[in-house]
């Protein structure tokens, strides 16, 4: 078999179960299914099959990788669909060859960057894997002259976050596909062509703790009778959610009934039958529209003034309210100062032209 010979390209539909049954019986780990953004491949000689890999989502959390590329928090978690994993790599029984895993690795890497274009229709930037070093030593990534940047700490993902107990340490590599890689992921702002949707942002467990301390002295608008949900609780966890991008009271609540139990507990939510509950999206919606916006607004600014110092540059937007007429028959118009990094509000003006 001649390397130059060998070829590498996607997955095609009709040949995705016998993918699924060879990785299942062959890979160590088994099969693995599509997780977010996924390609399939598979390398070929003269027609056989010689290896199949696959590149799927990235790690939520990497201390390693994320050291490496120098990204803040509030970066990473927007960014995270500019970097694949190498989750799969199988090269089967009687297929191995000297410089195989090598080569197959290096004609991933020349291609994967248009194949993920055409599917996915943004670029990627940077490539990871994690290697249990229990059984392999990371060999043929160095070889294909990928970065070991340190080892996991060992925590597996769960459905509900992270596990407590620790596994195996595993070592971390990365291949970035750009020469500029490291600069693009970590910069303050993303040029266009890396955008990949909506601005994300996600609290630290810091900022969901501290977030009711800011609404505790808010007036709550409701009867005491029949409360089942603190109006600081409430408050917290709609502000919350608004600042990871939610928009209406419906997503609001979705992003609530999501959380999980560690993020719960963390905005102080009511502790019922071995259980945290969130308030309902009907509870969500009649605190809103009911609480003092001005001192709501307080609360929000006294809290951006401590985590607001994050933001790197400002934005400044201005919009024209419908239907906000002033008693002299003049529209209103509402300027804001936007945190360009976290896309928080610093300050609103009303103002009404002359006349």
């Amino acid at each position: 078999m001649r390397l130059q010979e060998v070829i590498v390209r996607p997955v095609r539909t009709s040949e995705e179960p016998r993918f699924r049954e060879v990785m299942q019986s062959h890979h160590y780990l088994g099969m693995l299914p599509k997780i977010g953004n996924t390609l399939w491949y598979i390398a070929l000689w003269n027609g056989q099959w010689l290896a199949l890999l696959s590149f799927s989502a990235a790690a939520l959390k990497c201390a390693a990788r994320d050291g490496w590329i120098g990204w803040g928090f509030r970066h990473q978690f927007g960014r995270l669909n500019l970097v694949a994993n190498n989750s799969r790599f199988l090269i089967l029984p009687d297929c191995h060859a000297k410089n195989l895993a090598s080569r197959i690795l290096s004609l991933c890497q020349r291609r994967i960057q248009n194949d993920w274009m055409e599917r996915f229709g943004f670029p990627l930037l940077l490539l990871e894997t994690f290697v249990d070093p229990t059984y392999f030593k990371g060999t043929i990534y160095h070889a294909a002259n990928w970065r070991f940047v340190g080892y996991s700490k060992g925590y597996q993902r769960i459905s509900n976050g992270y596990g407590n107990q620790r596994q195996a340490q595993k070592m971390v590599f990365v291949q970035p596909l750009q020469r500029n890689t490291r600069f693009i992921l970590s910069r303050a702002t993303l040029n266009s062509r890396y955008l990949t949707g909506a601005v994300r942002m996600k609290l630290t467990a810091d900022q969901m703790r501290s977030l009711p301390d800011f609404f505790e002295q808010i007036t709550d608008p409701r009867r005491a009778q029949g409360r089942r949900h603190r109006l600081h609780v409430v408050l917290s966890i709609a502000a919350a959610a608004v600042l990871c991008g939610m928009r209406g009271y419906s997503a609001i609540s979705d992003w609530a009934q999501a959380l999980s139990p560690a993020a719960r507990e963390r905005f102080r939510c009511r502790y019922k039958n071995g259980q945290y509950i969130v308030p309902s999206m009907s509870i969500l919606r009649d605190v809103l529209i009911r609480v003092d916006p001005a001192e709501l607004d307080r609360a929000l600014q006294k809290w951006n003034e401590q985590y607001g110092a994050v933001d790197e540059s400002l934005a400044i937007d201005g919009k024209t309210m419908c239907n906000a007429i002033d008693d002299e028959g003049r529209q209103t118009h509402i300027m804001s100062v936007i945190g360009h990094q976290s896309k928080q509000c610093y300050t609103q003006k009303k103002w009404v032209p002359c006349l």
